[in-house]
């Protein structure tokens, strides 16, 4: 997994349920959950802008980056240098 979801730090962090969350952001706990757990994959904006502001939050600190063990695959994307 290339992104993870801190959620359960900032709902401990904010003593806050998920139950609790969902009711305040307006979507289904189900689907607050798929995200908690790292099985969404994607998130909308109005939804990520909608549980910052409950949480008080940015969205780093709700996602972190953390590169794959086969390496970085913005590597991928990079060109590749000419040999002379």
């Amino acid at each position: 997994m290339a992104i993870a979801v801190k959620l359960d730090d900032l709902l401990y962090a904010r003593r806050m349920t998920l139950t609790e969350l969902a009711e305040r952001v307006g979507i289904t706990i189900v689907n607050l959950s798929i995200l908690k757990t790292g099985k969404a994959r994607a998130i909308r904006f109005s939804t990520l802008e909608a549980i910052c502001a409950v949480l008080r939050c940015q969205p780093g600190d709700l996602l972190e980056y953390l590169p794959d063990a086969e390496g970085d695959r913005s590597d991928a994307h990079a060109p590749e240098s000419e040999a002379a």
